[in-house]
């Protein structure tokens, strides 16, 4: 059985997307996970900013997922991410990024919604999240969400696969087995096509609508041309 480790974002509906379709991989015996953090506002910062001085959007859930991985592991961080996933991206309308939902999330999850204070309290949870996206990016070119990396995260790595809805058992499965394969191969580097479907997920959806409202409320705000 592969040892795999996931390094996810809390942002990303595709990363969450992949997420489940490696939970399916390991309900089905394929893979055995393990969870680590990365920051797609790190990878976005303005050239020069200081990554240590960022008030990321996503910084409660990746600061307490540090908490986690210190105090209960890294398999306590995935039970946290999938809590924390099911209410920002299988809601609707969502559950919003914030301290409130992360203290949700770990209740649902088994542990005390006190472990995200004692995360904000504390400055180094944040060092630990930009040491842990640190590592992947110097370690195998890391990105972006979702990464793999193979033998339990000491292996090599690969973006993806970016899935928009979750497949079958048996199309999962032979998904997982040609990423292996690519993944082990070292010389191959990039395959890519455009995303013609957005994530099977109701946030996303819920999102969708917000946009095209606030486009139509534009639009009938908008002076009329004149004749």
């Amino acid at each position: 059985m592969e040892q795999v480790r996931f390094h996810f974002d809390p942002l990303c509906p595709w990363c969450y997307q992949t997420s489940r379709w490696a939970r399916q991989l390991e309900r089905l015996g394929e893979i055995d996970l393990d969870w680590a953090v990365f920051s797609l506002e790190v990878v976005n910062l303005e050239a020069g900013k200081d990554p240590a001085s960022l008030d990321a959007r996503s910084g409660p859930a990746l600061r307490t997922a540090i908490v986690l991985r210190d105090t209960a592991g890294r398999k306590a961080v995935g039970h946290f991410y999938a809590a924390l996933g099911a209410r920002v991206w299988e809601q609707s309308p969502p559950a919003a990024h914030g301290v409130d939902t992360v203290r949700e999330a770990l209740v649902a999850a088994g542990f005390e919604a006190e472990l995200c204070d004692k995360a904000m309290a504390d400055p180094a949870t944040w060092d630990e999240v930009l040491a842990e996206h640190q590592l992947l990016v110097e370690r195998a070119g890391g990105f972006g969400v979702p990464t793999i990396a193979l033998d339990g995260g000491t292996g090599p790595a690969i973006f993806g696969p970016v899935v928009a809805a979750l497949p079958s058992d048996d199309e999962a499965v032979e998904l997982w087995r040609h990423v292996a394969w690519l993944t082990r191969y070292d010389n191959f580097f990039e395959l890519k096509r455009e995303r013609s479907r957005r994530p099977d997920l109701p946030a996303v959806e819920w999102h969708r609508q917000q946009r095209e409202a606030a486009r139509a409320r534009e639009a009938e705000q908008r002076p009329a041309e004149p004749a």
